[in-house]
Order: structure tokens, then C-alpha cells, then sequence
């Protein structure tokens, strides 16, 4: 089950993943056009940079079920079967510790229960916790960023169940 349940979240990332590729080259193009035509659109390059960095997270979190990272393999196939599942356990094992303390210091940064116990309220969070995630807007979208930063709880939580189906089960993904 959980393999199948990484099988799915791959997917859906990497479909979105595409569908931001294609956003991002659709943003460029309509910012070679409104800067030809000299009506240049300021919002268009802060938002293809964003969408660009969604693509990337979601990206590399199905990289992660899919076992196709970057990654340097001179140790790994120059040694015996045995000895190279032991390092790529350990590697899951270091992958899933990463992703955990990714979630912490997601939790750390946005303060989920701290923000519910100001009612929501981003001035009365600011004031209790000096922590104004949610308050700082996008350059020229005027957007609150946190909405763009929350790729990486994304991120996060995506890498935190690849890497447990991988230290969970035995083989290769579906």
C-alpha cells in the first residue's frame, strides 16, 4: 500500500511538474512579447521564477520514489551486491532522516499551531511569535509569499513518504 501510495504522489508530481514546465515556458515567451512591443510586465519573470522553483521541488520529490537523483555511483558499482544494498539503505536512511528534519523545520518556520491560537490572525502571530512568514508580500505580484513557499512542506512531506516506502520495502519502486 504504501508503495502504490508513493507510485501515486510521483505521478501527480511529476505531472505537475510538467504543467509548470509549460507555464514557465508560456510566462517567458509572453515576456519576450511585452518586452518587444516595449509594454514589458514586471509580474511575469517574479512569477515564471516561482513556478520554476515549484517544478523543481515537486521534481525532485519524485526523483526521490523513482531512485533517479543525482547521485555518484563510483563507490556504489565498484563493490560487491552485498555491501552495495548496505549503502543504499544507508542512503535511505540518511534521505528519510533529511526529510524529517526538513518537516521539523518547515513546522519551526510556519508555526501551524502558534498561528491557529491567534485565530488566524497574521498581526497577533507577528506580535506573539516575532515571525512574520505570513505577512511579507511577493516583489511585484503583492502575493503573500508563505503561499509560494509552501512547495516545501510539499517537498517535505513528498520525500518524507518516497524514502519510507524505500526503507520499507525491498527492490525497486512500481
Amino acid at each position: 500500500m504504501l508503495r502504490r501510495l508513493s507510485a501515486r504522489l510521483a505521478w501527480l508530481e511529476l505531472w505537475l511538474a510538467a504543467l509548470l514546465a509549460v507555464f514557465v515556458t508560456l510566462l517567458i515567451l509572453l515576456n519576450i512579447l511585452t518586452r518587444y512591443f516595449g509594454a514589458a510586465l514586471f509580474w511575469v519573470d517574479e512569477l515564471a521564477i516561482y513556478a520554476m522553483v515549484w517544478m523543481t521541488f515537486l521534481g525532485a520529490s519524485a526523483a526521490l520514489h523513482h531512485r533517479n537523483a543525482v547521485s555518484i555511483t563510483l563507490l556504489v558499482e565498484r563493490v560487491p551486491e552485498r555491501i552495495k544494498r548496505l549503502i543504499l539503505k544507508c542512503v535511505d536512511i540518511l534521505v528519510f532522516a533529511f526529510a524529517l528534519a526538513m518537516l521539523w523545520l518547515c513546522w519551526r518556520w510556519f508555526l501551524p499551531l502558534d498561528l491557529a491560537r491567534a485565530g488566524f490572525d497574521a498581526e497577533a502571530f507577528q506580535g506573539a511569535t516575532f515571525n512574520f512568514i505570513y505577512a511579507e508580500p511577493t516583489t511585484t505580484l503583492g502575493m503573500p509569499k508563505f503561499l509560494f513557499w509552501l512547495v516545501i512542506w510539499l517537498f517535505s512531506l513528498g520525500a518524507t513518504l518516497h524514502s519510507a516506502m524505500h526503507l520499507l520495502t525491498k527492490g525497486q519502486p512500481e
